[in-house]
C-alpha cells in the first residue's frame, strides 16, 4: 500500500521548506516581478515558477481552512486561517495584479499556443479589468466576516430524547415513520436555527454592505453584475439565468407538485407539513446504506471500483492518506466539500454524515469532485486546474447518477436498491426549483442593496412561493418559512455560486443518459471532459462529455421527461 501514499511534487523553484510568512515570500514575489524575460521559453518557465508558488500557497491555505472547519471551537485554528486571510492574501493581491500585467504586456505572450492559453489569457485580462487597490481590505474583511457563519452554525445542536444531536444528526428523525417523532425533530431544529436568526441577519447585512461597496469601487451598479464578471461567466448572462428560473417554474414545478400530491395520498394526510417531506411513503423505515463513516468510505471505494479500477483507487489513496473527515459532531462546520490540495494533486473530503441515504449521495457527489482533482493534477499550470463551477459540478452531479449501477454495495436488498434509485431521481428534479429560488433570491438581494430585513424576508417568501414552497404547508410556521434561506451556506460564503448546480444538473442527466445507452463510451467521454480542466471553454468541455451546454425550456423539458420515464421504469 506504500505506493498509494501521497507525496508532494518536487519543487524546482521555491524552497522545499518554504515558510508561509511575508519575510519568506516577499523575495520570491519580487524575483518574479523583476525577472527579465527574453524569449518564449523564458516566459513559459516564468509561468511554471509562478504556478509552483501559487500551488504551494493554495495548499497551505487549504489546510488552514480544512482544520478550521473540522473544529470551529479551536481558536488557534481560526487564528491560523485568519492570519493567512489578513496578513498574507492582502499583500499578495497587488503583486498578483502586477504579475498579470507583466504577462499581458510581455511581447512573447502573443507567441504562446493560442489553443492552449486562450482560456487562461482571457481570465488574466478579466482579473486586470476588475482589480481595484481599494478593494483589497474590503475583500479581506469579507473573507474573515463570512467565516463567522460557520462559527454560528457549527455550534448548533438540539436535545431529543434526552440526547444531544447536531442538526445533521437530528435531521435523521425527519425520516421516521412516526409523524410525532418527525414533527418534534423538525420543530427542535427550526427553533434552534431561529435562536440565531438575528445574529445571522446582522452578519448578512454586514456582508451585503461590504460586497456592494466592492462592486461600486469596481465601477458596477451592483454586486450581481460585478460577480457575473468575477466568476468568469463568459458563456451566459443574468438574463439567461432569469429565463432558466422560468423554465424550471414551468417544466419542473408541476411534476413536483404531482409527486407531492401522491405523497399526501400515500401518507393519508389532509395536508403535507414541512416534517412530512423526507419520510418514505412506503411506510418502511429510512434507508440505512452504512453503519458509520468508515463503512461509508469503504463501500464508496468498492462502488467506484465498479465503475473503473482507476476511479476506485483514487478514493483508496485518500483513505490511506487520511484525506477524509466524514462523521457529524458538535463543533464541526456544517455542510460538505471536496478541497483540492494543489501541490499534492489529491483532495480532502469533508462532510457531516449521520448514517442517511443523503450522506451516500453527498459522498458520491464529493467523490466526483475528487476524481476531477486527481485527473487534472498533471496539467501544466495550476490555473489550468481551476475549473469553473459549471464544470466542477458537472463532475460531481454526473457521478451521483452514473454510480447508481453499483449502489448494490450499499443495498443488498433489491427493494432497498430500487427505493434508493427512485429517491435519487426525485432529488435530481427537486434540486432544480431550490436552485432557482436561491439564485433568484440573490439576484433580488444584490440588485436591491438598500433593502430592510423585513423586505428581504418578504422577497424570500414571494420567490419561494412561486416555486412551490417545497410543496408543503407553512401556515403555522411563518417565521421558519421566511428565514429558511439562512440555512443555505452559499448565500453567506460563496455568493452567486448556486445557479451552476442547476446548469450542471441538466448536464449530469445528459451524461447519465449517454452512460445508460453505452456505459463504456459514456464513462470515457465523461472522463475525457474532466481531463481538460479549464483549458477549454465550458461549451467545449460539455461537448467533449457528449452533451449540450444548454438550459433552455425545451432542454429542461426533454431531460425532465427522461427522468420521469426512468422513474416509471422503477415502479
Amino acid at each position: 500500500m506504500n505506493d498509494l501514499k501521497i507525496s508532494k511534487k518536487t519543487r524546482t523553484y521555491i524552497p522545499e521548506t518554504l515558510k508561509v510568512d511575508w519575510n519568506s515570500l516577499a523575495p520570491i514575489f519580487n524575483e518574479l516581478t523583476t525577472r527579465s524575460i527574453h524569449s518564449l521559453s523564458e516566459l513559459e518557465q516564468w509561468l511554471l515558477d509562478r504556478s509552483e508558488l501559487e500551488a504551494a500557497l493554495e495548499e497551505d491555505f487549504a489546510w488552514r481552512y480544512i482544520r478550521m472547519t473540522c473544529d470551529t471551537t479551536d481558536e488557534k485554528l481560526l487564528n491560523d486561517f485568519q492570519y493567512f486571510a489578513t496578513e498574507i492574501e492582502p499583500k499578495i493581491a497587488p503583486i498578483s495584479n502586477e504579475l498579470n500585467k507583466k504577462f499581458i504586456n510581455c511581447p512573447f505572450t502573443a507567441e504562446l499556443d493560442k489553443d492552449k492559453f486562450f482560456v487562461f489569457t482571457r481570465g488574466i485580462k478579466k482579473a486586470l479589468e476588475l482589480f481595484r487597490e481599494e478593494n483589497i481590505p474590503l475583500l479581506t474583511q469579507i473573507q474573515v466576516e463570512q467565516q463567522k457563519y460557520q462559527g454560528i452554525t457549527g455550534s448548533m445542536s438540539v436535545i431529543l430524547n434526552n440526547h444531544e444531536y447536531t442538526l445533521e444528526q437530528a435531521a435523521v428523525f425527519l425520516k421516521d415513520t412516526d409523524r410525532t417523532v418527525r414533527q418534534e425533530a423538525w420543530e427542535a431544529i427550526t427553533a434552534r436555527r431561529l435562536q440565531d436568526k438575528d445574529k445571522l441577519d446582522e452578519l448578512f447585512n454586514s456582508l451585503l454592505k461590504l460586497r456592494h461597496q466592492v462592486a461600486l469601487n469596481a465601477g458596477f451598479e451592483n454586486f450581481r453584475d460585478y460577480m457575473f464578471q468575477a466568476l468568469g461567466r463568459f458563456d451566459y448572462t443574468a438574463a439567461d439565468c432569469l429565463n432558466f428560473h422560468k423554465a424550471i417554474e414551468k417544466e419542473i414545478v408541476p411534476i413536483l407538485k404531482d409527486q407531492a400530491e401522491n405523497r399526501r395520498i400515500a401518507l393519508n394526510l389532509s395536508e403535507l407539513k414541512p416534517w412530512d417531506m423526507e419520510v418514505d411513503t412506503s411506510g418502511k423505515a429510512a434507508l440505512k446504506p452504512f453503519k458509520n463513516g468508515e463503512e461509508l468510505i469503504d463501500k464508496s471505494i468498492k462502488c467506484f471500483q465498479g465503475l473503473s479500477p482507476y476511479i476506485g483507487e483514487r478514493l483508496e489513496i485518500m483513505k490511506i492518506n487520511g484525506f477524509f473527515d466524514v462523521d457529524s459532531r458538535k463543533g464541526k462546520a456544517p455542510g460538505g466539500y471536496n478541497y483540492p490540495l494543489a501541490e499534492s494533486g489529491a483532495p480532502f473530503i469533508f462532510m457531516n454524515s449521520a448514517g442517511t441515504f443523503r450522506d451516500l449521495t453527498t459522498m458520491v457527489h464529493e467523490g466526483g469532485h475528487a476524481i476531477h482533482t486527481f485527473i487534472t493534477a498533471g496539467l501544466e499550470l495550476n490555473d489550468f486546474k481551476h475549473t469553473p463551477s459549471e464544470v466542477a459540478e458537472l463532475a460531481s452531479m454526473s457521478m451521483e447518477l452514473i454510480s447508481m449501477d453499483h449502489w448494490d454495495v450499499y443495498f443488498e436488498n433489491p427493494e432497498d436498491l430500487k427505493r434508493a434509485k427512485k429517491d435519487q431521481l426525485k432529488d435530481v428534479l427537486k434540486t432544480l426549483p431550490w436552485v432557482a429560488v436561491v439564485d433568484q433570491f440573490q439576484h433580488w438581494i444584490y440588485t436591491n442593496p438598500e433593502h430592510s430585513v423585513e423586505e428581504r424576508s418578504q422577497a424570500w417568501k414571494n420567490i419561494f412561493k412561486a416555486f412551490g414552497n417545497n410543496f408543503s404547508d407553512w401556515s403555522e410556521h411563518p417565521e421558519a418559512q421566511e428565514n429558511l434561506w439562512q440555512k443555505q451556506l452559499h448565500i453567506f460564503e460563496v455568493p452567486f455560486y448556486y445557479i451552476e448546480y442547476g446548469i450542471a444538473q441538466l448536464g449530469a442527466i445528459a451524461v447519465w443518459k449517454n452512460y445508460k445507452k453505452d456505459p463504456e463510451k459514456g464513462l470515457l467521454m465523461y472522463l475525457d471532459a474532466l481531463k481538460l480542466g479549464y483549458t477549454k471553454t465550458i461549451k467545449e468541455i460539455y461537448e467533449t462529455a457528449g452533451i449540450e451546454f444548454n438550459f433552455s425550456a425545451e432542454y429542461v423539458k426533454e431531460l425532465a421527461d427522461f427522468v420521469k420515464a426512468e422513474l416509471k421504469d422503477l415502479d
